[in-house]
């Protein structure tokens, strides 16, 4: 088994065909059908179902995948640190669900240190992926908040994953919603007077992570509901279609991104805790040490 037999394992099973996958990784179908029924034999298990319809992960399968990326991930990290063309320059990474003091913070680290050589990353992304990502190192540190709703598991996932959560602070639930919105002027609100309007929510993609949701009121049934993964498409359907977003409040940090919002403060009460993750028992670096010290300056609990 090597790392080539994985990365082909995994892109076949991100492509809709072997010849997709084949073509993707610039080989023939038969050498890359080839390794990987190579790799099955090594391991004593099948990894695709063939078929005439094409090829599915079997059980065994899907499970092998799980290790395959952590394993290809963990490779990627020591090749672009020792391997890369751009040994020598300072690296950090931070990933972070969707706030903008984490942006803050991490450009106030560069301008603080201002290195002379560096590549330094921030991954704004998803709940999981903010997870795997700390998790599997692929960045030292992670921004992650959590509601009533989906708490346990979340610290369910902390303690899996051996991650220690921090927490900074504490946030009431709002609404956002256009200025020009007829209940703009409102100081507080119910989401059942919201209920003709559409609720535009980040989207997780994967149904199998609703609870790992960033927003509060993950379990609330809304009417209506629009899904986005981008911020700029997220308020033009706000403004078009005189939706709503459910958020912290915190727009006082966000002016320059969301400006055109105004945030209500909803009656209904699931406070979000939101704070960062770091590796247990792991060192970080004089970078990750500066990011939480900026991070800290935001701590109110």
């Amino acid at each position: 088994m090597n790392v080539m037999q994985l990365k082909y394992v995994l892109e076949i099973a991100a492509s809709a065909s072997m010849r997709e996958a084949a073509t993707k990784l610039y080989v023939s179908q038969p050498a890359l059908s080839l390794s990987v029924q190579d790799l099955e034999e090594e391991l004593g298990i099948l990894i695709f179902e063939r078929t005439n319809k094409g090829i599915t992960l079997t059980d065994e399968g899907r499970e092998f995948l799980s290790y395959a990326k952590r394993a290809v991930g963990q490779y990627e990290i020591l090749e672009d640190r020792y391997l890369s063309k751009d040994g020598g320059k300072e690296k950090f990474s931070v990933s972070t669900q969707h706030y903008n003091f984490a942006i803050k913070a991490f450009t106030d680290v560069i301008r603080a240190a201002d290195p002379e050589r560096y590549i330094f990353s921030v991954h704004e992304t998803k709940t999981g992926e903010v997870l795997k990502d700390v998790r599997d190192m692929r960045s030292e540190v992670g921004i992650i908040s959590f509601s009533r709703a989906n708490e346990g598991l979340l610290r369910k996932l902390f303690k899996e994953y051996r991650l220690e959560f921090t927490p900074l602070m504490r946030r009431e639930t709002y609404a956002y919603v256009w200025k020009d919105h007829r209940f703009a002027h409102r100081k507080s609100i119910s989401l059942e007077e919201l209920k003709d309007y559409p609720c535009v929510s980040f989207d997780q993609t994967d149904d199998s992570n609703f609870y790992l949701t960033e927003e509060a009121m993950a379990d609330y049934d809304f009417q209506k509901m629009i899904k986005s993964d981008d911020r700029a498409t997220t308020m033009e359907i706000i403004a078009e279609l005189h939706g709503y977003s459910v958020g912290s409040g915190m727009l006082a940090d966000d002016k320059a991104i969301l400006q055109g919002l105004v945030s209500i403060k909803l009656k209904e009460e699931d406070p979000l805790i939101i704070g960062y993750i770091t590796r247990k028992n792991s060192r970080l670096s004089i970078y990750g040490n500066a990011y939480v010290e900026e991070l800290k300056k935001y701590k109110e609990l």
